[in-house]
């Protein structure tokens, strides 16, 4: 796969560009990962209905996104923010844990956002694998687990 496709994807499209360009911060906290994540809202009715199915394409995507964020933006930045293929996988993983609909969808979106953005133990050491593409998906894959279990916890004994 050719670096420009390789690059397109891991910027969800280049939609994070469009934060990094309107953002006056540099650094991490420029709201590419937010906009990742409203990008992975939008796919959100395409996800399979079966858990089966669900589960099958859940594993595919979350490697997908370690090839894809190991070879994106070769620039000796570990978590470049242009990267956003994590939000993605992050939220697909909260959405697998709770009944669809878009009720699940909003919390599901605040939660993950929320838990990105704080990174509660374990979250925040996950980064520090030394494997690029694993450090850049693994928290999100956890925030996204810590997502959909507070929202699946809600929907049980709140909602």
């Amino acid at each position: 796969m050719g670096k420009k496709l390789i690059n397109f994807i891991a910027s969800g499209f280049y939609i994070s560009y469009i934060a990094d360009y309107l953002s006056f911060k540099k650094g991490k906290f420029r709201g590419c990962g937010f906009l990742g994540t409203i990008l992975a809202v939008f796919f959100y009715p395409f996800l399979p209905e079966t858990k089966l199915g669900f589960i099958i394409f859940l594993i595919i995507f979350i490697f997908f996104s370690i090839y894809i964020s190991e070879n994106a933006f070769e620039d000796n930045i570990k978590d470049n923010p242009l990267i956003v293929i994590d939000e993605i996988a992050g939220y697909f993983t909260a959405s697998f844990l709770v009944e669809k609909n878009i009720k699940n969808a909003f919390f599901v979106f605040i939660f993950f956002r929320l838990f990105d953005t704080i990174k509660p133990y374990p979250i925040k050491k996950l980064e520090s694998i030394e494997k690029r593409g694993i450090s850049i998906v693994i928290d999100d894959i956890v925030a996204g687990i810590y997502a959909g279990g507070l929202t699946y916890l809600i929907n049980s004994f709140l909602l």
